[in-house]
């Protein structure tokens, strides 16, 4: 496993990152999570993401159990605020101060730790003055409860804004976690030099297109059994997106191409958005340990510039490169 820094900070992540988001506490049991968990830190995998939102918290407390006993100072744990939790009380969602602060103490309860290395604000709140949202999350830091903070999803403008703010608080932001895949590139022309311009590296999630571009589904063919597409509580719905037959021919052209490369096709996607330098690491999640080796051989790997090529003639037009596609939801 390698590492890089993210953004211009002194932290340093894993290339591949373990994610939580579809596996712990809905769709796998326990000790299947706990397995994928010891896979990824055998494997070297030092950075583990969660959210508060995940599972409706249950994540969270899976995943402090799962690396209990665990050096603390060997791992970099991140998580995040925003959608609801809870009960669904009013002041149980976004990122007012009352919600960020109580939702940072549960989640260190959860994650049984003191601390929590980076801090993210899961979308941008359009209801909450951005300056109170700064001061609450730069509170946590000056307390030693967070030591970076980062966002996912915002947009150029909300991350420069953002990070003018941190500035004057004189707080690390550091990370912004968008998704970012062969077929999703819409971070690319305004969000990545916005980041690169403010100090920030990007984490990105979903760097299959949600499974797709691991080749396994087919045009013309029904999903196949037990596959995300086919599980009403593993992002059936986010998937159906990409189950185009026009994505999925396109897709298949791919094959080759990662068999001339010597890797597999889940290892050819996670590679490819290693290639970015504004990209620090790409989360991978797992319903099977073996999953998780077969991502984690992803890192390292150089793709030259006429296999970057070919990828691009491969897709043709099924890529979705609109920046006015970055997540910036409306009011929660």
């Amino acid at each position: 496993m390698e590492h890089r820094r993210l953004g211009r900070s002194g932290l340093k992540v894993s290339e591949i990152s373990y994610g939580n988001w579809l596996t712990h506490g809905s769709q796998v049991e326990e000790d299947a999570a706990q397995a994928c968990v010891r896979a990824a830190l055998d494997a070297g995998v030092t950075t583990f993401d969660t959210a508060d939102v995940y599972a409706n918290t249950k994540a969270e407390s899976v995943l402090g159990r799962a690396i209990a006993g665990q050096r603390r100072e060997s791992l970099e744990l991140a998580t995040k605020v925003y959608w609801p939790t809870g009960p669904g009380g009013p002041n149980d969602k976004g990122l007012g101060r009352k919600h960020i602060v109580e939702s940072a103490h549960a989640s260190l309860r959860r994650l049984g730790t003191d601390y929590i290395d980076l801090y993210q604000a899961h979308r941008f709140d359009h209801q909450t003055p951005l300056e109170e949202t700064m001061s609450a999350f730069a509170d946590l830091v000056h307390q030693g409860k967070v030591l970076y903070l980062g966002v996912s999803e915002w947009t150029a403008d909300q991350i420069t804004r953002g990070a003018a703010l941190a500035r004057e608080l004189k707080v690390p932001f550091i990370s912004n976690q968008p998704q970012y895949s062969m077929l999703w590139r819409v971070i690319e022309k305004q969000v990545v030099p916005a980041s690169e311009r403010e100090g920030l590296g990007q984490i990105v999630w979903s760097p299959m297109a949600q499974g797709v571009l691991s080749g396994k589904y087919l045009p013309g063919a029904e999903p196949p059994a037990g596959s995300r597409a086919t599980d009403e509580s593993g992002g059936k719905g986010m998937i159906s997106r990409w189950l185009r037959d026009e994505v999925l021919t396109a897709v298949q052209k791919l094959k080759p191409l990662a068999e001339q490369a010597g890797l597999t096709m889940p290892q050819l996607a996670v590679a490819w958005v290693l290639q970015n330098p504004n990209v620090a690491s790409a989360i991978v999640g797992a319903s099977k340990p073996e999953q998780v080796v077969d991502n984690v051989a992803a890192a390292g790997k150089t793709l030259d510039a006429d296999l970057l090529k070919a990828i691009d003639e491969a897709l043709g037009g099924v890529v979705t490169t609109d920046p006015g596609m970055t997540v910036s939801p409306p009011r929660i």
